[in-house]
């Protein structure tokens, strides 16, 4: 879907991507997290061409961006900020609208993809879609957020760090939000965060940057298992692999809440007794596993809740 060859971005004599070559697959959340001047929100702008990169060469569907006109490009790629940056003056309604209304979509079309997204994010349209930004919670304008860059159904959603600015609650409820609406719009998304537990959480893939570079490029499973380089491991908390290799999923299973396994029969039942690296197989080609423990007593494990008590045990910590 995007591919990046030899990417770099120059200020001046400052280097602020350097030599980057990764491929982006269709359909998936692929991260960029890294610490702070690594050069990952520059990386995301340049395939919108926000940014114009100085060498190198990104593909969009096998064809260099520098061949698509640039605002229909845009148009055909979603963005969400930090900075919510709804229109203040407009109706939620009037914001969702907008890139419709540039690709002259009719009324109804526009009334039918608004009321969809709007239901699709938990929010009844016929109550919130007349309402100003004022009128809506952080949370609530960050969903009117994501669904404005989905409404005219691009192939590419950007997401720039898009959660970081809300409380605890509302960022873990959107996290989840976005993993359930992905099963459903399966788009591409490229997602910047500095924060360790989302893109675990989040991720299909990670890219870590340092200073420009990607340092390891991977799914969660082989960052907390199999961290490249000092730095890698650093990052997510000084992985202790000798520790992890004894660490089984009923040692997981054992500090989240039971759950009704009748709600998952295509979840494969494992032991609690199985190794991390065993049920890592499992929630590669399922969206869960349920854990059968001491006296029949089955719990429901997802990636998510598996990456992030990992996260959380080696010490990760937002950066």
């Amino acid at each position: 879907m995007i591919q990046f060859k030899n990417v770099t971005k120059k200020y001046g004599d400052k280097i602020a991507v350097d030599d980057l070559s990764f491929d982006i697959k269709e359909g998936e959340i692929f991260v960029l997290i890294g610490p702070s001047g690594c050069g990952k929100t520059t990386t995301l702008k340049m395939i919108n061409r926000l940014i114009p990169l100085t060498s190198g060469y990104i593909y969009f569907k096998e064809r260099p961006i520098s061949e698509y006109p640039v605002y229909e490009m845009r148009w055909d790629i979603g963005y969400v900020l930090q900075q919510i940056a709804l229109f203040p003056h407009m109706s939620i309604k009037e914001n969702i609208a907008q890139v419709p209304l540039m690709k002259k979509w009719t009324d109804s079309d526009i009334d039918d993809r608004i009321d969809e997204l709007l239901t699709m994010v938990g929010m009844e349209p016929e109550q919130f879609k007349n309402r100003k930004p004022k009128e809506l919670s952080g949370g609530q304008q960050q969903r009117v957020g994501v669904v404005r860059a989905l409404a005219a159904d691009p192939p590419v959603i950007l997401m720039d760090e898009p959660f970081s600015a809300l409380d605890p609650i509302s960022r873990e409820k959107l996290q989840d939000d976005l993993i359930e609406l992905q099963k459903t719009i399966k788009k591409t998304i490229v997602f910047v965060t500095h924060d360790i537990q989302e893109a675990l959480k989040l991720g299909d893939r990670i890219c870590l940057l340092k200073e420009g570079h990607a340092e390891q490029i991977g799914t969660p499973e082989a960052f907390l298992t199999m961290p490249e380089n000092d730095f890698v491991k650093d990052f997510i908390g000084d992985l202790d692999t000798h520790r992890m290799q004894q660490l089984t999923i009923g040692d997981i299973a054992d500090s989240h809440p039971a759950g009704n396994n009748t709600d998952y029969p295509d979840y494969p039942i494992v032991p609690d007794d199985t190794q991390i690296q065993v049920a890592f197989q499992h929630l590669s080609e399922h969206d869960g596993i349920i854990v059968n423990g001491e006296d029949d007593n089955k719990k429901i494990l997802k990636s998510q809740d598996v990456f992030r008590y990992l996260a959380d045990r080696q010490g990760g910590a937002e950066r």
